[in-house]
């Protein structure tokens, strides 16, 4: 799922995504082939369901255990990602943070860096 700093989302899948390349390719599910161009988004998600759950609600807390730097991501929209990463710089692109919740939809979320994104990082 590929959320836009606009708001608006696509859903589907992908099998083009890579880091460094400026765009990828989603399908959606009624068999559309999107171009998303990183540049233009806040985050790809990856996800368990396409649909998920409107009522579940992530923990926001780092209860769980999990290998990688403790990160939180505070979007200009109000949207906190709390999780681990291993692979955060702030010169490059984006990167790779896993959930903190072991119960979210999201199985590793792609933030995109830039001006709409406030990261701290956890010892």
């Amino acid at each position: 799922m590929a959320r836009f700093r606009d708001g608006h989302l696509v859903k589907g899948t992908t099998s083009n995504f890579a880091p460094g390349k400026p765009s990828f390719h989603v399908t959606t599910a009624d068999r559309r082939m999107v171009e998303v161009k990183l540049a233009d988004l806040k985050a790809v998600f990856f996800v368990k369901e396409l649909a998920g759950n409107p009522q579940y609600r992530e923990v926001k807390s780092f209860e769980q255990m999990a290998y990688g730097q403790r990160i939180a991501c505070r979007f200009s929209d109000g949207e906190v990602l709390l999780g681990f990463t291993q692979g955060y710089d702030a010169k490059r692109p984006g990167f790779f943070l896993i959930p903190a919740d072991p119960k979210s939809n999201n199985e590793r979320i792609y933030v995109v860096n830039g001006t709409n994104v406030q990261i701290n990082l956890f010892r």
